[in-house]
């Protein structure tokens, strides 16, 4: 890994949910200067099997946005991966219990996304899987809500690492 580290997005399977979030937040990261354009971001979940595929309705909420998550498949939060992570991102408070409960974070590393949205929001993100197509671009829009926030907070990150 890069000296920055990367940043992961985590939900329950690692099928909806954090596969969108990394392809949207890896989108808006691409459009900033470096180091941030470089930093890889990744998904996993807090309770899922290796390599099922992303959801035909996270690709096609994504794809009506310009961004392919086609190739996705699923894999399991491991010890590693939070090793080696600037920042963890968790779609609602079950995941990061879950996280400090089975696993070893750094101190301060571990937010929900939507966490640096400013004001009364709804800081959590609701699962949409096995719902209508619909939820999935609620949970999509929701996310993109965030993006820019994250990307505010992971400057200061590795401008603070780096």
């Amino acid at each position: 890994m890069k000296k920055n580290g990367h940043v992961i997005m985590i939900c329950t399977g690692n099928t909806c949910r954090s596969p969108m979030a990394a392809g949207l937040l890896a989108h808006a990261l691409a459009a900033q200067p470096e180091p941030l354009k470089s930093l890889p971001v990744i998904s996993a979940g807090v309770a899922c099997r290796e390599g099922d595929p992303v959801s035909a309705n996270s690709v096609a909420a994504l794809k009506k946005v310009g961004i392919d998550i086609s190739n996705h498949h699923s894999r399991p939060l491991t010890q590693e991966m939070i090793d080696g992570a600037l920042a963890i991102f968790g779609m609602t408070e079950s995941h990061l219990n879950l996280v400090s409960l089975h696993f070893f974070p750094r101190a301060n590393s571990v937010h929900l996304l939507r966490d640096f949205l400013p004001g009364e929001v709804e800081r959590e993100i609701a699962d949409p899987y096995g719902g209508p197509y619909k939820l999935y671009e609620l949970s999509r829009d929701e996310m993109v809500e965030a993006i820019p926030s994250v990307v505010a907070y992971l400057k200061q990150q590795v401008a603070a690492v780096g």
